[in-house]
């Protein structure tokens, strides 16, 4: 499952990243999302969610969440 079909406020440990692209894996790294992490969806919008990893809350697209597998 994918973090799209997340339910909000629920933790859910992160089981890996499915893309091809190595900018978009360094950058999901730099946020501390990586196999073994915590991430919670704090709210679902249109086009994107919000996530909290770690101590930060983030805004990130769908496309983004899609390959964030949990």
């Amino acid at each position: 499952m994918n973090l799209t079909k997340a339910e909000e406020g629920r933790e859910y440990i992160i089981k890996g990243i499915e893309t091809d692209d190595e900018e978009l894996d360094a950058f999901l790294f730099s946020l501390g999302c990586y196999s073994g992490e915590p991430i919670t969806v704090v709210f679902h919008l249109k086009g994107s969610c919000i996530v909290s990893i770690k101590d930060g809350r983030y805004n990130i697209d769908n496309q983004l969440a899609e390959a964030i597998i949990i």
